[in-house]
């Protein structure tokens, strides 16, 4: 007698599991239909974490508020006015990391003393959408951070 595999009749074939999973993730609101976002793992080219790599850090977002209040450019001198709890090692710190995100663009003025403006780039300015969503998520699930 020949073997014969059985399948359980009711047990979709592995073929139909993908297809299944694919339009499942597809049909979800708020999932974006991209194939990055099918992925067992975070991985570094994800938007997602990219975008959470831009703002990671305490006092990153309100940084890039005050750059928002004003137009998108403002000096360090007036970024320590504003936020003076703020040190200047955290404040050097997060101004190259959002330089080096491509967020904000670092311009050392000639003269002495050395001046130095930073102002948002077109693809820091398209984050202002991001932290208000992010504001508004929090606001509805007011938890105190951990």
């Amino acid at each position: 007698m020949a073997h014969q595999t059985v399948r359980n009749p009711s047990a979709p074939a592995v073929q139909d599991v993908a297809a299944v999973r694919d339009v499942a993730a597809a049909a979800v609101p708020g999932l974006p239909d991209d194939a990055r976002a099918r992925v067992a793992e975070p991985t570094p080219s994800c938007p997602v974490e990219i975008t959470l790599a831009a703002l990671r850090g305490r006092w990153t977002t309100l940084l890039l508020r005050e750059l928002l209040r004003r137009d998108g450019e403002i000096s360090y001198s007036e970024l320590r006015a504003v936020l003076p709890a703020l040190s200047d090692k955290v404040l050097t710190d997060r101004l190259a990391q959002l330089v080096e995100a491509g967020v904000l663009e670092r311009v050392r003025l000639p003269g002495w003393p050395a001046r130095t403006r930073y102002s948002l780039t077109e693809h820091g300015r398209r984050l202002g959408p991001v932290l208000q969503a992010l504001w508004d998520w929090g606001a509805e699930n007011p938890r105190e951070a951990q």
